[in-house]
């Protein structure tokens, strides 16, 4: 952006011309064109804080500006003393709803629309205000009774995608109303943001990183966004561009505990060492165990007796020993001969990983439990909604049920790559909603 334009943006907030929605527009695109202008922003609005005489319409100004910045707080002052204006309570009301505080939002959005302010605008804001309440019924008697060209905004398709998940609606259908709302605008981070989240939960990484990446460009960015974002690129080992997400978080929310967290470990990851050759010993290793046994000119006895012990691969073979497969019914020295030969050339033996395969399952007292706390066991992981982190992994951990969660302690769970502290205590939450635990706690 040139410097005319930063020149501009500042005009726009120190200087006493017109501001209304159009102004605020400018701000909002001349940032997510450019992120340093969030720090002109900045600049700008500390300026307007040292006048030491405002007008009510100065006021106005300032409130909105603080609130694009994150300062929901000093937004509420501001503009609780500001002109009394339409676009003064609108953004009264977005701020009290940045803060959870629903009800007084509906109250300022209220007033806004008596003022004047746009009535769909209006209407969409006080629908989410009544989702976040947790009356999603309400949010979409107020969403059915609008029509006409408002009904195929990007801002109402996404707050009708919102209220249709709040009440458990069918899935397909909040991912349409989504897909449609970023068909209208490209650029709206809510739709953006719901629609990689939808993504992220079934396995669609590359396009959920897309859509975050195109979330991330614009402002105000959720944060649910750049924290999503920051996660996947430390899966990619990018931890400087990981980094990155976290600050713009921490630009607005200095005390974010989780933005906090991850920047730290990020930051420490950056330095951690990278043994590229033992990893590639370790993918060498994991692709000779998966070849199938099939591959291989074996004598119809010995085929017959592994496919009947369910030995498929040669990384089975690796997990059975000599024992196990005497054991069989008509498996006899000569097999066995047979078997070590294959084996040979690839630098495997029977057995060799059988101790670390047989080591003692966990088991998780049932005994307590009721009915309905022992058929969640079966239900997978994904049922207890956990961040993108932790669900990352569970994948790792080769972990798909609930039950199998529950046969790990939280030193087992701490042991995976990025899962930390914050993860831990997530799960732990998530299980005690449920009347669960992990194993030891």
């Amino acid at each position: 952006m040139s410097q005319v334009e930063e020149v501009d943006l500042r005009q726009i907030v120190v200087s006493n011309s017109t501001f209304g929605p159009n102004e605020i527009r400018q701000i909002v695109a001349a940032i997510s064109e450019d992120y340093n202008n969030f720090r002109l922003l900045r600049d700008a609005v500390g300026e307007m804080e040292q006048q030491e005489a405002r007008t009510p319409a100065a006021s106005a100004r300032l409130g909105v500006c603080q609130y694009l910045l994150g300062r929901y707080s000093d937004a509420v002052q501001t503009l609780t003393s500001a002109d009394g204006g339409a676009l003064t309570h609108f953004y009264l009301g977005k701020a009290q709803l940045a803060l959870d505080n629903y009800s007084e939002a509906l109250v300022a959005y209220e007033s806004s629309e008596k003022a004047g302010y746009n009535r769909d605008d209006v209407a969409l804001a006080q629908a989410e205000a009544k989702r976040y309440l947790g009356d999603a019924q309400a949010a979409l008697v107020i969403l059915d009774n609008l029509s006409g060209a408002v009904e195929q905004t990007s801002e109402y398709l996404y707050q009708r995608s919102a209220t249709v998940s709040a009440l458990g609606g069918n899935s397909l259908e909040v991912v349409a109303l989504l897909e449609r709302a970023v068909e209208a605008d490209g650029s709206h981070a809510g739709a953006l943001f719901g629609l990689a989240l939808e993504n992220d939960r079934h396995g669609n990484d590359e396009y959920a990183r897309q859509l975050y990446e195109r979330a991330a460009t614009q402002f105000p960015a959720h944060v649910g966004t750049l924290l999503n974002l920051g996660l996947l690129y430390e899966d990619m080992e990018h931890f400087e561009r990981s980094k990155q997400f976290y600050q713009r978080i921490l630009d607005v929310y200095p005390d974010h505990p989780r933005a906090r967290l991850f920047f730290k470990d990020a930051d420490a990851s950056r330095d951690m060492y990278y043994d590229e050759e033992a990893r590639r010993r370790q993918d060498r290793l994991a692709q000779i165990l998966s070849v199938p046994v099939t591959d291989f000119e074996l004598s119809v006895r010995s085929r017959n007796c592994l496919q009947k012990m369910g030995i498929m691969t040669l990384g089975d073979l690796t997990k059975t020993t000599e024992h196990d497969l005497l054991a069989s019914k008509n498996f006899g020295e000569t097999s066995l001969v047979e078997i070590r030969e294959m084996l040979a050339p690839k630098g495997l033996e029977l057995g060799q990983f059988a101790s670390k395969w047989r080591e003692e399952e966990p088991t998780y007292d049932t005994s307590s439990m009721s009915d309905d706390e022992r058929a969640l066991l079966d239900r997978p992981i994904s049922d207890l909604n956990l961040s993108v982190r932790a669900r990352k992994c569970m994948v790792r951990l080769g972990l798909s049920t609930i039950g199998e969660l529950l046969r790990c302690t939280g030193d087992d769970l701490l042991e995976c790559k990025n899962f930390g502290v914050t993860s831990l205590i997530e799960i732990r939450e998530k299980l005690v909603e449920a009347n669960l635990k992990l194993r030891g706690d």
